[in-house]
């Protein structure tokens, strides 16, 4: 017959186990799965918690040091999965706005949208790249560029007004504002081509 005592300490324990906080110490990004220090305990390999697993999915990997929750089956270690993450005094919140989805990247990356500005902005640590077969479009009242240097690698289409100031505009090697003409008589004759 078992003893009601250690009966007891035993359910005590797997109820402690049920729900517990720990932090990462370990991340296996092949096998989508991390190891946890809770207390004194470190734990086996576990699967971590996602927002979508199915057709549609998510990834998005804890990182070591990142403070967890650990949600046990029956209050055993082994079935428990991690639920990432709870903010801690190493990894503190990257905002304080009471309205706004910030999401910070170790290498400076940034997205952020703040509902009491409006402002949407999104920080990249090098570059940022969009793919849209059918296409792109920007609805706005003024699309201003700041960038040492706008290429584009396409055929331009351009409905409307062109303003163009504060330096040279050069077409096939001919700059339009300051070139010359050949051939140059007076009346109705035409000139030659520009140089």
């Amino acid at each position: 017959m078992k003893n009601p005592e250690n009966s007891l300490a035993e359910l005590y324990r797997l109820m402690l186990n049920l729900i517990r906080t720990g932090t990462v110490i370990e991340v296996n990004p092949d096998e989508w799965q991390c190891r946890v220090q809770t207390g004194e305990l470190q734990t086996t390999w576990l699967n971590w918690l996602t927002t979508r697993a199915g057709s549609s999915r998510t990834w998005w990997q804890p990182s070591v040091g990142e403070q967890v929750l650990l949600l046990s089956i029956g209050g055993d270690l082994t079935t428990a999965f991690v639920l990432p993450g709870i903010y801690s005094d190493e990894c503190p919140p990257p905002s304080a706005s009471q309205g706004a989805a910030v999401c910070a990247f170790p290498d400076g990356g940034w997205i952020e949208y703040e509902p009491e500005t409006g402002r949407y902005l999104v920080k990249a640590g090098a570059s940022i790249v969009f793919e849209a077969p059918d296409g792109i479009t920007a609805k706005t009242g003024e699309f201003v560029i700041e960038a040492v240097r706008t290429r584009i690698n396409s055929d331009v289409v351009i409905n409307g007004d062109v303003t163009q100031s504060g330096g040279k505009m050069t077409s096939n090697g001919v700059v339009a504002d300051g070139h010359a003409h050949t051939g140059v008589i007076k009346g109705g004759d035409k000139t030659g081509g520009p140089i």
